[in-house]
């Protein structure tokens, strides 16, 4: 079996697979070739022994033309589609899509299907809160970070009550949620009690929409008992749950709430995030998992302090890759450089886009559905401009 090999700028040093052997590659080895790079170099490692068949793309840090973005299944509304679908979804002003791996995992049902578990920033809103697994974003100053989040939202009540809530996902029995119109035609909700958000007349705060590590004003415009309330466009709606109606039942038309999205670590400014876990690398070693691990297809994002590397590793296909489990696929990364390291949705979710193409081959027989996506643009060089891509 041959090993593909594709240069997408110029050439780079062959990546080794981390099996006991070498893995095949039809990289050049003329010594005298140099060893310049345009930004970035995709490589399949096959290890036949196991096997595996591992695609990966090596990106380098310094070009800022290059760009991450999160996208959503759906241009308006939280659902499902493949990750070749999302790609025709990205903003011409954003630029030319050059890569894109699967997101986030999933919540999987009718009325929430393709709800985030965990964080997810989109072109600096806050899209969905963080959960108890790790994440990925990039700060103001262009550096990576993963790690847990913890949400602190809360709103305040002008006789000085407080509560927390969630963002954009299903309300529980004890609890309160507040949804934006980036979550769909209406909450979903039955019974409880919703209000109906607006903008307060200080033109000058806060509004949708909504970002992260942000304080708002809202007024209350309208109180609906009847859940299941539409999301329109400038508004905001915040559904309590029945258990909650006796507690803030001042809580009428008219009242100013006071919200804030805050987050330890601080995420204000953060233009894009992407929820996933667990880690797999911490300060360049591969982290330890106890019990049983399974194999399974996988997808990954790892860098170091020049380059970024996604990866996904085929499964559940005995006759090309049994898949990785965390210990190997976090030695993996390691040999590779990476310094840091986040597992991202696996299984039959695993896709790896590149230039126009799926490259690896989805354990379902095509590309699944998913809820998001994590996306490599190069920007344009002026606003408007037409793009000039790097050629392969």
């Amino acid at each position: 079996m041959l090993l593909t090999w594709i240069l997408l700028a110029a050439s780079m040093p062959a990546l080794q697979s981390s099996g006991d052997k070498p893995a095949k590659s039809t990289q050049p080895t003329d010594p005298t070739e140099p060893r310049r790079t345009r930004g970035l170099a995709y490589t399949h490692d096959l290890v036949e022994e196991v096997p595996w068949s591992i695609h990966l793309l090596k990106i380098d840090r310094s070009r800022v033309d290059y760009q991450f973005h999160t996208t959503m299944a759906k241009p308006s509304g939280f659902g499902l589609s493949r990750l070749s679908e999302q790609i025709k979804s990205v903003p011409r002003e954003w630029g030319q899509p050059l890569a894109a791996i699967n997101g986030d995992f999933w919540k999987d049902g009718r009325q929430y299907d393709g709800d985030p578990m965990g964080l997810q920033i989109k072109e600096s809103e806050l899209v969905s809160g963080p959960c108890a697994r790790a994440c990925f974003w990039i700060d103001a100053t262009g550096q990576p970070h993963a790690t847990n989040v913890l949400a602190q939202f809360q709103f305040t009540t002008p006789d000085g009550l407080s509560a927390s809530f969630g963002i954009n996902e299903e309300r529980t029995n004890n609890g309160a949620v507040l949804y934006t119109p980036t979550f769909g035609a209406s909450t979903h909700t039955k019974g409880g009690r919703e209000l109906i958000l607006e903008r307060t007349g200080d033109s000058h705060s806060d509004w949708l929409p909504l970002g992260p590590g942000k304080n708002y004003t809202a007024r209350v415009r309208e109180v609906r008992d009847k859940g299941d309330t539409a999301l329109l466009r400038d508004q905001m709606v915040l559904s309590l749950c029945p258990e909650w109606l006796q507690r803030f039942s001042r809580l009428t038309t008219g009242a100013v709430l006071k919200l804030s999205t805050a987050t330890t670590p601080d995420l204000h400014d953060v233009n894009t995030a992407i929820g996933g876990g667990p880690m797999l690398v911490r300060g360049g070693k591969a982290v330890t998992f106890s019990g049983s691990q399974p194999r399974h297809p996988r997808t990954a994002l790892g860098w170091n302090d020049n380059f970024y590397f996604l990866l996904v590793v085929d499964g559940r296909q005995s006759n090309l890759s049994v898949g990785m489990t965390f210990p190997e696929l976090a030695d993996y990364l390691v040999k590779k450089g990476c310094t840091e390291a986040i597992n991202l949705d696996g299984g039959g979710s695993s896709t790896f886009w590149v230039r126009g193409q799926v490259m690896n081959s989805p354990c379902n027989g095509g590309e699944r559905e998913m809820a998001n996506a994590l996306v490599l643009v190069q920007k344009p060089k002026t606003p408007g401009a037409p793009q000039t891509i790097d050629p392969p």
